[in-house]
């Protein structure tokens, strides 16, 4: 593609016909196999980023992967109007939440920090939303899988990375931690009720 010396303009435009054009997000090394290993990828990331500030469409960083995305003040124009409904369970949504803080876990570490066992059907819920992912396999007698979050949970909850997780304070102050509950969880007494379950609205796409 592209050398080095090409005037910066030119790469910049080449870095967005690549991410516009593909169906997932890229990382820089990805990126410059289309349009050259010596090119400044990062610095015409930086432009975009800049000069679609603001408009109908913005270049967002997803980890260490970049793709365009409607504004987030946008979306809901594109919704369709009828969304379909997900139950995800409590346990679905503690595991959720242990997997993103301590990730790469096992099950069994898991299990350990819920103080509770869990159903295979919940990873596999998780698995199916496209949030949760096998990560290898612990080096200990009987490798044990790992599991970690996806590019695609860091898109759905609006995250840039896994350090922009609320602290244990963050949650608190926004009341979604019941001083009660945490009592009884820090004394190991917490719920182990797997049928309680929240809604979680997700928006279905058109095809």
């Amino acid at each position: 593609m592209n050398g080095a010396g090409a005037a910066p303009d030119v790469i910049e435009r080449a870095v967005e016909a690549v991410l516009f054009a593909s169906e997932a997000p890229m990382n820089i090394d990805e990126i410059r196999a289309h349009v050259g290993a010596e090119a400044d990828v990062r610095g015409a990331l930086k432009a975009l980023e800049e000069a679609y500030a603001g408009r109908g469409i913005e270049l967002v960083r997803r980890g260490d992967r970049w793709h365009f995305q409607t504004a987030a003040d946008l979306a809901h124009l594109l919704r369709r109007d009828r969304e379909e409904s997900r139950k995800l369970s409590r346990a679905g949504i503690e595991t959720l939440a242990i997997i993103a803080y301590h990730e790469p876990v096992t099950r069994a570490e898991i299990e350990s920090i819920r103080g509770v066992q869990i159903s295979k059907g919940t990873i596999d819920v998780l698995m199916e939303a496209g949030w949760v992912r096998p990560a290898g396999r612990r080096e200990v007698p009987g490798r044990p899988l790992l599991y970690a979050t996806t590019a695609g949970f860091l898109t759905h909850f609006g995250l840039s990375s896994r350090r922009d997780l609320p602290g244990i304070d963050d949650l608190k102050a926004a009341g979604l931690l019941d001083p009660v509950d945490l009592a009884l969880e820090q004394a190991g007494l917490g719920e182990s009720d797997e049928s309680d379950s929240a809604e979680v609205e997700t928006a279905t796409e058109e095809d």
